[in-house]
């Protein structure tokens, strides 16, 4: 592991942590499990196949598609070259729209399905409706909705954007492309040369399908309900940081009478347009 470290640290921040990954990995085991046995021998295959996969990591293929797993949100999700890696900021999303405590919500762009099926495993009585123009990324999301139990609750939808139009209902939730056409180039590349393409170019300026997703909305959310004390739909949109005045005004453009605000992360960037209606 030690040499494998080395060769990590000028792609990564957490050289030795990866390289303890790998090999569990490797192993068919949990870290801790590798980490509580560090005196365990390799048989000659398992060292075979852990030197094969650190000259991959260490030629810059992402970590998540070499073991074909992530953690999101507290919950293990497969990954393939389909789909988007989910990053951590996206859980800042995950956790507005759970404080909204939704009955049903549609994830537009769902990738993974790591929001739809977080969202599915926290709010046991929600229905929540995940689309994506990409049947390989769907794939991937009916196998993590099925690993982890809310194939029930969580249905998959083969679309673009809002079409076929699902709801009504109370909430959209959404990562889809934000990344400017012009820096899709400078994109670090792990980044770059192995995530989809689809699921990272937002266009020019980074809104072209936010924008479509933003017009298509007032037909899908579900309206107010003053005798039952219920509020209109709400969105919440994951942003690129240094986006929100501009996903803002595009927001109002849409919804000139709801309440707009930009949520940040946890490093205090722009992360998630919220709309409420």
């Amino acid at each position: 592991m030690r040499q494998a470290a080395i060769e990590f640290a000028p792609i990564t921040d957490v050289p030795r942590l990866e390289a303890e990954v790998l090999l569990a990995h490797v192993l068919g085991t949990a870290r801790t499990v590798l980490m509580a046995h560090p005196e365990r021998p390799l048989t000659s295959g398992q060292l075979g196949r852990y030197e094969a996969l650190v000259r991959r990591r260490a030629s810059n293929h992402p970590l998540p598609y070499i073991t074909g797993r992530v953690e999101f949100h507290g919950l293990e999700f497969e990954v393939t070259p389909e789909v988007l890696i989910p990053r951590p900021e996206t859980e800042t999303l995950v956790d507005l729209a759970l404080a909204r405590r939704p009955a049903s919500v549609v994830d537009v762009g769902t990738g993974s399905g790591c929001i739809a099926v977080s969202l599915a495993v926290q709010l046991p009585d929600a229905l929540v409706y995940a689309i994506d123009i990409s049947p390989a990324a769907l794939a991937v999301a009916r196998r993590n909705v099925e690993r982890h139990g809310v194939a029930e609750r969580v249905r998959l939808m083969v679309g673009d954007v809002l079409h076929p139009r699902p709801g009504p209902v109370d909430l959209i939730v959404s990562n889809l492309p934000y990344v400017p056409t012009g820096e899709c180039a400078s994109l670090p590349a792990s980044i770059r040369d192995h995530e989809p393409r689809l699921a990272l170019d937002g266009g020019p300026g980074g809104l072209r399908v936010i924008r479509r997703l933003l017009a298509q909305a007032p037909a899908v959310l579900r309206g107010p309900d003053p005798a039952q004390g219920r509020a209109g739909g709400g969105l919440l949109i994951e942003i690129g940081a240094g986006q929100g005045k501009a996903a803002s005004r595009l927001a109002r453009a849409f919804f000139p009478e709801a309440t707009v605000r930009v949520h940040p992360d946890l490093a205090g960037r722009d992360r998630v347009l919220e709309v409420q209606t």
